[in-house]
């Protein structure tokens, strides 16, 4: 597979519309417009490597993309603004719409994520990302060696979103809302920890939010910590000293 070469499909995980963006997307007044919008966008941004381009020339327009898509101006304009929110796409220094996310959307699996690395570094060296990002490399770092801070704040998000893997059919508990057990999980930990349970989902609840760490599945973390639990008040059982002191009955 040659470096130069374009792509004009895109691959779509069967999860897509059951991310946490896509649900609030749809939701909204107009969600369900604004997912087909957003995915012809995705489709039209392809062959010049997500940017949104009537040619080489020139970019795209709301009123451009109204046409291209069949959908209203107002639409289209109102759609834009909550993709910028939710961070979907870009303006570029030129004008240009960017679709930040196209380039995990295309191509092998196996290099999704330095595919997208390398393009931002392309917009970044061409000077056509926003000015509002700054590189975190040592000064004496080539830029391109070092990605941008938006691509370390990608890959927070990222990291964060595995703890939720499965979180579209999962429910949020604790005492800041961050623990994610689906249904038969949380039934599990209610018969394995009757009586400790809730107080096993707020420790790890209130330690994630104090340290901002975060976990593959908290169910299993929580069944580790009772066993590391157990496994200490074994151990301290077996340590107590039982001999009877003088002027002590048994």
């Amino acid at each position: 597979m040659t470096e130069n070469r374009r792509f004009y499909y895109l691959k779509l995980k069967e999860n897509f519309y059951n991310s946490e963006t896509m649900i609030i997307l749809e939701s909204m007044q107009d969600g369900l417009l604004y997912s087909n919008l957003l995915l012809k966008m995705y489709l039209m941004s392809l062959k010049h490597n997500g940017v949104l381009m009537l040619n080489d020339r020139l970019p795209h327009t709301p009123q451009t993309i109204a046409t291209c898509t069949r959908h209203q101006i107002g639409t289209v304009e109102r759609a834009i603004k909550v993709f910028r929110e939710f961070g979907l796409i870009e303006i570029l220094t030129d004008g240009a719409y960017y679709m930040t996310d196209i380039q995990l959307l295309i191509g092998q699996s196996s290099s999704e994520g330095e595919r997208k690395k390398k393009e931002r570094m392309r917009l970044k060296r061409q000077n056509l990302l926003p000015s509002g990002e700054v590189d975190i490399c040592p000064s004496n770092e080539p830029v391109d060696k070092c990605p941008p801070i938006l691509e370390y704040r990608d890959k927070e998000i990222r990291d964060k979103s595995i703890e939720n893997r499965e979180s579209e059919s999962a429910h949020a508990y604790g005492r800041y809302k961050n623990v994610f057990l689906r249904d038969e999980e949380l039934t599990e930990l209610q018969t394995e920890l009757p009586t400790l349970w809730q107080n096993y989902i707020d420790r790890l609840s209130e330690y994630m939010a104090s340290t901002g760490k975060q976990y593959q599945s908290h169910a299993a973390t929580i069944r580790r910590w009772a066993a590391e639990d157990k496994k200490k008040a074994a151990t301290q059982g077996r340590n107590r000293d039982y001999s009877v002191q003088e002027g002590e009955t048994v």
